[in-house]
């Protein structure tokens, strides 16, 4: 099964169709009228149906067993054609997608049952997709060339030259996903003044997202958080809050980072963690929907 671990759980929405197609309209008479012999149609199919979403991981393979939060099944008449349509929903960490489709095809293969000792013309057709929302996929082909990025690492060992910065070209290679370009990259001591400059310094038009990595730990030298809280003028719990909820079910002390998160002026400031693997889950919690708040920020409506 795909790896989905490092997924975070959203809202997501899967709709799909099938159609079952008679040969004649006495039989779309007889369903109407529910004069099939093995009983009504719709009802029957509808709940053949929602036990097929609901177990679709028993049956596909890589499908991964989700809580299934809604499902409706519909159905329209055209003709000689009987449209089946299967809505699903979930907050979970993957999409529904398989589900719904399975659903429908489970609801078809039951109406075929029951109709076919009445007429051997029964068909199943365009099993297919209709509609997916949700989750990273989203804007997984989103780009934001327009933002401009500064990522300075915040280490003493790593400005003495006693280890190597991973946690900072990490942040940059991430951000060259969304086509956002670091055009500034600097690495600086723990020092509480040094990075309040820094920050005020690097805070203007020419950047428009301003990380830091390293120093908010609870250590005597982790002082970043402590640095640029003064400087904030709107700050944003949300984030830090989602970064370490996300942390915190990976491992047992992502609730001890005191990152912060907020504007200095219109310059969006995150402060996150020194390790490459606190790093990592940071950008994986908020990216790329953390760039939604620059659409927000200059007056647009979510």
């Amino acid at each position: 099964m795909v790896n989905i671990t490092k997924k975070s759980s959203t809202l997501r929405i899967a709709i799909a169709t099938a159609t079952v197609k008679v040969s004649k309209q006495e039989t779309v008479d007889a369903i109407i009228q529910r004069k099939i012999p093995k009983g009504d149609v719709f009802e029957f199919a509808r709940a053949a149906g929602l036990f097929g979403v609901k177990r679709t991981s028993d049956v596909i393979p890589d499908c991964h067993p989700l809580p299934i939060e809604y499902t409706a099944i519909s159905y329209e008449i055209e003709g000689l054609n009987i449209i089946i349509t299967v809505e699903v929903h979930t907050i979970y960490k993957t999409g529904v997608e398989v589900e719904a489709m399975h659903g429908a095809s489970v609801t078809a293969l039951t109406m075929y049952d029951m109709l076919k000792p009445i007429d051997k013309g029964v068909e199943i057709q365009n099993i297919r997709l209709l509609k997916k929302s949700g989750g990273k996929s989203d804007l997984k082909n989103s780009l934001f060339p327009e933002i401009k990025a500064a990522v300075i690492v915040c280490s003493d060992s790593i400005f003495e030259k006693n280890a190597e910065d991973v946690s900072g070209k990490a942040i940059i290679s991430r951000l060259e996903q969304f086509g956002i370009d670091t055009i500034h990259y600097e690495i600086l001591p723990d020092h509480a003044d040094l990075i309040r400059e820094k920050a005020a310094a690097l805070s203007g038009p020419e950047h428009q997202l301003l990380l830091f990595t390293g120093g908010t730990g609870l250590s005597p030298r982790d002082v970043t958080p402590d640095a640029i809280a003064p400087l904030i003028e709107r700050k944003i719990d949300g984030i830090m809050e989602t970064a370490r909820r996300y942390g915190q079910e990976r491992m047992p002390y992502a609730m001890l980072s005191r990152g912060i998160a907020g504007f200095i002026g219109e310059t969006l400031v995150l402060t996150f963690p020194g390790s490459k693997s606190g790093v990592a889950e940071s950008m994986d919690a908020l990216f790329p929907q953390i760039l939604h708040l620059f659409k927000i920020n200059k007056g647009q409506k979510h």
